[in-house]
């Protein structure tokens, strides 16, 4: 399996799974700078290990990543309609 490394040096092997990059770049920019990165930070460490990537690698996450936000975008559009329904024993129901 191919490796990417983090700009401080943490790899991560190539084996299709998205939540193992998220992790990564969690522990790495996150968690590293105390909560205290910025976007930029973010983007810079996203396109270093982008830029490690060959060609399928990069399709094959890009893929991953839209269906993951693709369930995200449908899971908050999903709660947003439900908390706009009235409860049960709600008094505003008619």
């Amino acid at each position: 399996m191919r490796t990417i490394k983090t700009g401080a040096g943490a790899e991560i092997g190539l084996d299709g799974d998205l939540l193992t990059i998220l992790e990564t770049l969690f522990q790495e920019v996150t968690v590293r700078h105390e909560l205290e990165r910025t976007f930029e930070d973010m983007m810079r460490e996203i396109t270093h290990l982008v830029e490690q990537m060959d060609p399928a690698d990069q399709r094959r996450y890009l893929v991953e990543s839209l269906f993951l936000n693709t369930v995200t975008y449908e899971n908050e559009r999903l709660a947003a309609f439900m908390r706009k329904l009235p409860q049960e024993g709600d008094s505003t129901r008619g």
